[in-house]
């Protein structure tokens, strides 16, 4: 199958990006797929360029076309990109007299698609974030910022509209979460459900246990801290104030904090000395090495507002890494409460995920006890060849459909 894959970038450092870049590597690896991939900017993966106009793409190659980038506003940038894009993908096709078999984009990046995967449904996305987008809500220097996001989600909001309402458009969703907003939203009840994974052979409890003292010792962890890790790039989404508050009634435990992303740490700073957690919590850039930040921990806290999945949460289990999720994360659906993890009904209940981690930091064995759960029930269940098969499956069907037409 000659595949064209339509993505901004992909890298490691996200989460969406990090498994389409598992995918496409077990397509092209595997199956000895044809990838063409239109991206702005591509790491993490080995690519080739373009083949000549008189030479032809190989079997099981990942070919990048590079799209370019337009600096300035997001919005203008994403339009630049949607445009752009889909002229590079018609002059390939004009060039070389050969089309895709299909076209496979995560999120809303074209208008031809024939398989969607979503990671998140924006129209539910702004309904929660909507209050804080209102002028009056901000001060006046903000107001730029605010308009761009107002139009940012909206010009998104109007592709969804567009392409998720077309039967025509296969859709994949990443959890249940998902599926039943594209229901609610799209009606949409052909929706097929491939939750993401994990590579269970990389994140084991024998890779966090060797690397955990060189790890710990790079962040300055004694033996006696009890250290929460969260990842994400959205603190505020990914529930950082409650955990904060969390430890705020915990001064009793040595806990630090360990919070791992591409947002603002002094959005913070006032919270941090309102609670007194200056030198509780550490913030760290991503790196393609995410093994080091759960080799570090103790207790993987992920109280998101909402999180379509949420990949971190998988990993962490996988590393025999207790875990306290919201019911608001995708990924929560794989776990059994008390059993492979904790869940909370309510991201912003500081008072119960307070009295979870104090009742895992009391208890030794029950630590050992979740985390060896939760990593049984992840190789069973959460593998990246389970996933591909399941996406392959898809797109073959797809395929067959628009062979027929």
């Amino acid at each position: 199958m000659r595949l064209a894959v339509v993505s901004p970038f992909l890298d490691r450092f996200h989460g969406t990006e990090r498994c389409i870049l598992e995918q496409i590597e077990r397509f092209a690896r595997d199956y000895q797929w044809r990838i063409h991939l239109y991206s702005q900017s591509v790491s993490g993966v080995n690519t080739q360029p373009p083949p000549s106009p008189s030479s032809e793409d190989s079997p099981g190659t990942i070919v990048w076309h590079k799209v370019p980038k337009l600096p300035g506003p997001h919005v203008f940038n994403f339009c630049f990109w949607f445009l752009m894009n889909s002229w590079q993908r018609y002059r390939y096709r004009r060039s070389r007299e050969t089309q895709p078999d299909l076209v496979y984009s995560p999120g809303v990046n074209c208008l031809d698609a024939d398989v969607i995967v979503v990671h998140i449904v924006f129209h539910a996305f702004y309904r929660r974030v909507r209050p804080e987008l209102r002028l009056k809500a901000v001060p006046l220097h903000l107001w730029p910022l605010i308009i761009h996001r107002r139009m940012y989600y909206r010009l998104l909001m109007y592709l969804e509209n567009k392409l998720y309402c077309d039967p025509a458009i296969h859709l994949i969703a990443v959890s249940s979460l998902l599926a039943s907003q594209l229901k609610q939203y799209f009606q949409r009840q052909d929706v097929v459900v491939i939750p993401n994974a994990v590579d269970s052979s990389k994140f084991t409890s024998e890779a966090r246990q060797l690397q955990r003292s060189l790890s710990r010792r790079s962040f300055s962890y004694s033996d006696s801290d009890f250290v929460l890790l969260l990842i994400g790039n959205d603190w505020k989404t990914k529930g950082l104030p409650a955990l904060l508050k969390a430890v705020g009634k915990l001064h009793d435990l040595p806990l630090q904090v360990l919070v791992v992303g591409a947002d603002d740490p002094g959005l913070y700073a006032s919270l941090l000395s309102e609670l007194k957690l200056r030198d509780t919590v550490r913030f760290e850039r991503p790196d393609p090495d995410v093994l080091k930040f759960y080799a570090a921990a103790d207790v993987y806290v992920a109280p998101s507002l909402e999180d379509s999945f949420n990949l971190p949460i998988i990993e962490a289990m996988s590393c025999a890494l207790p875990v306290i999720a919201s019911v608001f994360a995708g990924a929560s659906e794989l776990i059994c409460d008390g059993e492979t993890g904790y869940t909370l009904k309510d991201p912003q209940d500081d008072i119960l995920l307070a009295h979870l981690i104090r009742k895992i930091y009391a208890n030794s064995s029950l630590r050992v006890q979740i985390g060896h759960a939760a990593t049984d029930f992840v190789r069973a269940h959460c593998g990246w060849d389970a996933n591909v098969a399941a996406t392959r499956q898809v797109l073959d069907q797809v395929l067959q459909q628009k062979q027929k037409r």
